[in-house]
């Protein structure tokens, strides 16, 4: 049980058509392929997206991170030395979603070196969420129309809208077109990506304050403190800290502030084992919680239902499961598949999850 290497692979798969938000936009799914090895034969994977304009790390960076930095760190530990693994990377500063996929990849050569599930190691309440949809910046008859897709193609009935444009009636017009449009059987909530100010954003949310919304995500930035705080009191709908609380301690931070009251846990970015430190938090403070999406792969969305599954508070709202089918194609060999709006754990041990060969060849930018 022994790791032995970690290898960090770098690919590119096109997107069927940009997905655009406030704080940037994606053409291409550029990540990489992390695989842990050890002594026993045994292959763990995971999936790492950088987000070079919300973390600043780059494809690039990951897998120099992880060659020039983290393998070494982690080659001769024994799988089941995760609190060393964890203590040794968080030696270095930011490299979140490096460090992340490695996490996930060691968790996912356990559970295989043991023939268990990911979601049973963690905590195995569930086998299954229900989806959530982003939509990005487009145009509403468009917007509207892929929600109507994703609902009569896939039984998705909750989407998350991306927000945060001037003025703020473009947005919000949105907003109200897919309420219009898909009527009161769907559940919507906005995500502002920190694209409005704290008074924009107190306009656009008195706006569709008849709109029935879930939630609100990042709609100003947390560094305007006070504006923050300002905007999150006067709220009648849980305000959810994405990208300004990524640590156990940042979400700490931003609710006992009052510049949040509710907290979106993305495994890209935490992996497994600060997830569950973040999960722990959440339910020990009574925070809502949110299974969110960095615009991963499907071997990425199947490490986000891993853990979302894993537990009740996690598996309460539909997790953000649905964007790799905007790209156009993916590494497994076996496609996700989202049915009667869910998304269920991949039977099998560790992860469930296999990667082709010859679309790993076809997609990788190191040979």
């Amino acid at each position: 049980m022994k790791i032995t290497q970690v290898e960090a692979i770098p690919f590119a798969i096109p997107y069927r058509k940009p997905l655009r938000f406030a704080s940037g936009e994606v053409h291409v799914a550029e990540h990489v392929l992390v695989r842990v090895h050890t002594d026993d034969g045994i292959v763990g994977v995971a999936e790492a997206p950088p987000r070079p304009f919300t973390y600043g790390e780059t494809q690039a960076g990951i897998v120099a991170a992880i060659d020039t930095i983290f393998a070494a760190q982690v080659v001769g530990l024994s799988l089941l030395d995760r609190e060393t693994v964890h203590t040794r990377l968080a030696r270095t500063v930011g490299n979140p979603t490096a460090k992340s996929a490695i996490d996930m990849a060691i968790w996912d050569a356990l559970g295989r070196t043991l023939d268990v599930s990911v979601t049973e190691l963690l905590g195995g309440y569930t086998d299954r969420m229900r989806v959530s949809h982003m939509l990005g910046f487009d145009e509403p008859a468009a917007m509207v129309a892929e929600a109507e897709r994703m609902r009569d193609t896939h039984g998705i009935t909750t989407f998350k809208v991306k927000v945060g444009r001037r003025p703020v009636s473009l947005d919000t017009a949105v907003v109200r077109a897919l309420r219009e449009g898909l009527g009161e059987g769907i559940d919507l909530y906005v995500d502002g990506n920190r694209g409005w100010t704290a008074a924009e954003s107190a306009h656009a949310m008195k706006e569709m304050a008849d709109l029935g919304l879930l939630f609100a995500e990042e709609l100003c930035p947390a560094d305007d403190v006070l504006g923050r705080r300002w905007l999150v009191s006067q709220l009648d709908v849980p305000f959810i800290a994405d990208e300004s609380a990524v640590t156990p301690a940042d979400v700490t931070r931003e609710i006992l502030g009052g510049s949040a009251t509710a907290v979106s846990i993305k495994t890209a970015r935490t992996g497994f084992t600060r997830s569950q430190r973040t999960h722990h938090l959440a339910e020990g403070l009574g925070l809502e919680v949110v299974m969110g999406n960095q615009i991963d792969g499907q071997l990425g969305s199947l490490c986000t239902v891993a853990f979302g599954a894993a537990y009740e508070l996690t598996s309460r709202r539909p997790g953000e499961l649905s964007n790799f089918l905007d790209m156009s194609d993916d590494l497994l060999t076996e496609p996700l598949c989202i049915a009667d709006g869910e998304l269920t754990v991949r039977p099998g041990a560790g992860l469930g999850a296999e990667i082709d060969p010859e679309k790993l060849q076809r997609y990788r930018l190191d040979r």
